[in-house]
């Protein structure tokens, strides 16, 4: 199984391969091949850009101190960042299969560190705090437009925000059981009656 993204316009694609022997990968004219069993960690998160809402993002770490990143987007033109969301889900999933299959034992992490993830939280509800207080000025002082403008900023930024801070809760995740929230949707399944 094969999967490749170009992180930049830049530079050539970097080339993933599920062999036999091991991840086989191919990045920037450097090339490896680590064995399922030196994995050592693969942290999934939720990386949204402004070109791409649907970006998620694989981090695994080999035991002799490597790291790569796996992203499910790819950059096509200067304009254009293109989803590949059900090559990169199938690519992580059977990666994650072949791992357990032969008997890994990296440590399985989603979303952002503790420490980010408090850190963020913290930035919201001072947000909240400061917005709210916003509100209840520009009520007390009539501003009917200011309001409706506070109340449509919170709403999109709850949308934006809340999204991603949601998804990327930290989590401990199993072989087994992938967290869905950090990655794509799997593509729908075709219907046996429409076929026939």
């Amino acid at each position: 199984m094969r999967y490749a993204y170009k992180a930049s316009l830049v530079g050539s694609a970097h080339q993933f391969e599920l062999t036999g022997d091991g991840l086989s990968w191919r990045i920037a004219g450097r090339s490896g091949v680590w064995d399922y069993t030196d994995i050592s960690a693969v942290k999934l998160s939720y990386r949204p850009v402004s070109m791409q809402q649907q970006r998620f993002r694989a981090d695994i770490d080999n035991a002799k101190g490597g790291r790569i990143a796996i992203l499910s987007t790819t950059w096509q033109t200067a304009t254009l960042v293109a989803p590949q969301g059900h090559l990169y889900r199938d690519f992580i999933v059977e990666l994650h299969r072949r791992m357990q299959a032969a008997g890994s034992t990296a440590r399985l992490t989603g979303g952002l560190g503790p420490k980010t993830y408090t850190a963020a939280l913290a930035v919201l509800a001072w947000l909240a705090v400061a917005m709210f207080g916003l509100l209840v000025m520009a009520l007390m002082t009539s501003n009917w437009m200011g309001a409706l403008f506070l109340l449509g900023f919170a709403a999109l930024f709850t949308w934006q925000v809340g999204g991603f801070v949601t998804r990327n809760r930290p989590r401990r995740y199993s072989f087994d059981q992938l967290p869905d929230t950090l990655l794509p949707k799997p593509l729908p399944k075709p219907d046996r009656n429409q076929a026939q």
